[in-house]
């Protein structure tokens, strides 16, 4: 009986939500609904790079520990658009949005209420120049797979759903 009557009320506030104009009712979901802040983040690997490969990894202040060129997306940005953007205000590396390619998992939801949309994509170490403001990224540089410096935690959980680094085939966390 109590299972009738809680899905007969669901139904009545389902059927009073879907009476409202569809502006109230996004404002209504949106007040109720998660929030999540999505941020854009490339895996730039080396394209000439043998063996375990490398990676381009940037030095962000306070310098204590290695992360991959990320950034918050802009309000109505598309990821991809925002990946690029990202990659180059940090690493000075200029691609169009269409070289990048979404990784496998493209998004990644975090339990602390944030959201990656993750990226790849190969470029030439010897013919890429790497360019640093100095204020938000001290140093740009390319690190093998096989011998990475210390990295952010973030950045080495996001490495390991992709198998990459000490987080690499651990339960995600």
């Amino acid at each position: 009986m109590i299972l009738r009557s809680r899905a007969t009320g669901r139904a009545v506030a389902y059927k009073v939500f879907y009476r409202l104009p569809v502006s109230v009712r996004r404002r209504l979901v949106r007040l109720a609904g998660p929030k999540y802040v999505v941020g854009a983040v490339t895996l730039v690997r080396d394209s000439e790079a043998g063996g375990a490969g490398r990676l381009l990894l940037l030095r962000q202040p306070p310098g204590h520990s290695w992360t991959l060129p990320a950034g918050l997306l802009q309000r109505g940005e598309a990821p991809v658009v925002g990946a690029a953007r990202e990659l180059h205000e940090e690493s000075g590396v200029r691609l169009p949005p269409d070289r990048l390619r979404p990784a496998v998992p493209n998004a990644l939801v975090h339990t602390r209420g944030w959201v990656d949309m993750v990226f790849e994509v190969e470029v030439p170490a010897s013919t890429t120049t790497l360019k640093v403001d100095g204020a938000e990224v001290l140093e740009a540089a390319w690190h093998p797979l096989d011998d990475l410096p210390r990295l952010s935690r973030a950045t080495a959980n996001l490495l390991g759903h992709y198998g990459i680094g000490p987080q690499a085939g651990q339960p995600a966390t």
